[in-house]
């Protein structure tokens, strides 16, 4: 039998209880454990071997020098003409530059990504997606802006250049399963990286996606990369990890994965959260326009802070900070 864990995170010390993934303001006092396809028990920490007790409680490791006892922001910049939210829209290194600028106020790392991962798109050529995306990272870094940026591909050969250009993190939704040098390269860098979870690839990842069990799937599959990425040479720590909302799952799919999300915590790394107005959103929201999911994606957006997500992939910068800001006065500690 396969059994995972999960915290059950509150806002205040419980008497007994321990911080969640080091959290500043999340806390357990118990874990549910899992069985596939059976029935969830609640378990008093008196009774949790000590190994799983650490996963759920230590401190992620910094990321490019911050530290994760706190929720942090990725801003999202895209300059691809055909992403699902804001395609087209940073067409231009200036324009580029100037959202970077205004993003960089209210996030702790900018997500520039040069190919629309949306549900049909088409994958781009190695040398426009370079062309896309390595110029601007340049344009950012001498503007002064210091402010860590991961790159957002599938491929070897556009992170290099990306790196080359001044990123500091490569950000897979492939996990390495599209390009598997990429892995080399992270490896021979050391730098951190982002692996998601995807069913299929983007030309036909929505074409009836289908389960066994979409939690215990999902967290083999990230589990069977984070060893395929440690085999590599890729160090542990250097590891962040992401269920992939929106990727090769219908709508049921998503939300039981939203409701679960502190499930991930028993990979014992970072998790990332990427829900910014995502189809799902639009449905149970009504809102057919990608720009009118705003206020649905903060409210997902807190409850994955609720389910001590780490990192926060987010269009709605200032909103989503503000938002944090407030949520940071209620819970503060005392």
């Amino acid at each position: 039998m396969t059994y995972r864990t999960q915290p059950i995170a509150r806002t205040g010390r419980p008497f007994s209880g321990l911080a969640l993934c080091g959290s500043d303001s999340l806390w357990f006092d118990q874990v549910l454990e899992r069985q596939r396809g059976g029935e969830t028990r609640a378990v008093p920490l008196s009774d949790v071997d000590q190994e799983t007790v650490s996963r759920l409680r230590d401190l992620r490791p910094t990321l490019c020098g911050m530290t994760l006892n706190q929720p942090r922001l990725m801003g999202i910049l895209n300059v691809t003409p055909d992403s699902f939210s804001d395609g087209g829209e940073l067409d231009t290194l200036e324009a580029a530059v100037t959202r970077a600028r205004e993003m960089a106020g209210d996030t702790d790392i900018l997500d520039v990504g040069g190919e629309s991962t949306r549900p049909g798109a088409d994958e781009v050529d190695i040398e426009e997606e370079i062309r896309r995306t390595a110029p601007v990272i340049e344009a950012i870094r001498a503007a002064g802006i210091t402010t860590p940026i991961s790159i957002d591909t599938r491929k070897a050969r556009v992170a290099e250049a990306a790196l080359d250009a001044g990123a500091d993190i490569v950000n897979d939704v492939s996990a390495f399963s599209f390009d598997p040098e990429l892995a080399d390269l992270v490896a021979e860098r050391d730098v951190p990286v982002c692996l998601m979870h995807s069913k299929g690839r983007p030309e036909t990842m929505q074409d009836d996606p289908r389960y066994d069990d979409v939690l215990f799937d999902v967290m083999d599959y990230l589990e069977e990369r984070i060893s395929f990425a440690e085999a590599k040479g890729i160090r542990r720590e250097r590891i962040i990890t992401d269920p992939g909302i929106g990727f090769g799952k219908t709508l049921e799919h998503n939300v039981t994965l939203l409701r679960n999300l502190a499930l991930l915590h028993d990979l014992g790394l970072p998790v990332l959260l990427g829900v910014s107005r995502k189809r799902f959103i639009g449905t149970i929201g009504q809102a057919d326009v990608a720009r009118d999911r705003v206020a649905g994606s903060v409210a997902v957006a807190m409850h994955g802070i609720a389910q001590g997500m780490q990192i926060l992939r987010v269009h709605d910068t200032f909103e989503t900070r503000q938002a944090l800001r407030l949520h940071a006065a209620m819970t503060e500690k005392k």
